[in-house]
């Protein structure tokens, strides 16, 4: 299991939300090139990017921020997300050097476009970022749009439709459990993994320490995303050794 260490954008800043809200930001970095820095120093290379300003409004809100991240970065992958909702947009990113894009809420809302995406732009290209709230009967149902509307849609239907058109990587978070260190949830992980082995899964949300991340490998997902954990130095350097290819 590889550790993708996560940086968020808002502002040109790197901040972490709560569960989502951005009522509830906290700024870790008034340059997100220093974070980078440090992930890439640890070992990293592949980093989950978020421009939350383009996930809240639908529009590129970070562009010169992200330019500048990738420009920092050229022995390592960015997989970019928030606000991907045009295929301009999409290639517009992986044209300034990313290497994957996240998309999440138009693959709830317009699968037909994102089947195109998969087969056009490629299967390794793209990430489907599934968000979800786990029900009372325990269904994992979608959140979109900046986890601002909830859905009656669940993960299983979305990733089987999916998986008939090539798709690959999927990031999965449980919403309630983002920016919150109270732990991931293992058993949504781990049938995740059961229900859909080829797909190469990344889990996120409630990572707090080393005992999270072994937990997590055993659950079988190819990488976990993490970030408040990282950023507040809750995991060192030599605990992140097995996690970081390049350590």
């Amino acid at each position: 299991m590889r550790l993708i260490p996560a940086i968020d954008l808002r502002g040109g800043k790197c901040v972490r939300l709560l569960q989502g809200r951005f009522d509830a930001e906290t700024v870790y970095a008034d340059d997100p090139a220093e974070v980078l820095a440090r992930y890439l120093a640890l070992g990293a290379r592949l980093i989950h990017v978020v421009d939350l300003d383009g996930a809240r409004d639908g529009a590129p809100g970070n562009r010169e921020a992200l330019k500048r991240l990738v420009a920092a970065a050229p022995d390592a992958a960015l997989q970019v997300g928030g606000g991907v909702r045009s295929r301009g947009v999409a290639e517009e990113l992986l044209g300034i050097g990313v290497s994957r894009v996240v998309v999440g809420s138009l693959a709830v809302t317009q699968p037909a476009e994102i089947e195109r995406w998969l087969q056009e732009l490629g299967a390794e290209r793209v990430v489907l970022a599934f968000d979800v709230r786990v029900d009372g009967d325990g269904v994992p149902c979608l959140a979109t749009h900046g986890w601002e509307r909830q859905t009656a849609a669940n993960l299983w239907n979305a990733v089987r439709h999916f998986l008939a058109h090539g798709l690959r990587h999927v990031l999965c978070t449980d919403v309630a459990r983002d920016g919150a260190l109270s732990g991931p949830n293992l058993q949504l992980y781990a049938e995740c993994v059961r229900r859909f082995p080829a797909v190469r899964w990344q889990a996120s949300g409630g990572v707090s320490g080393l005992a999270d991340l072994q937990a997590l490998a055993s659950t079988g997902v190819a990488g976990v995303v993490s970030g408040r954990a990282l950023l507040e130095g809750r995991l060192n350097a030599k605990e992140l050794e097995p996690f970081l290819p390049n350590a």
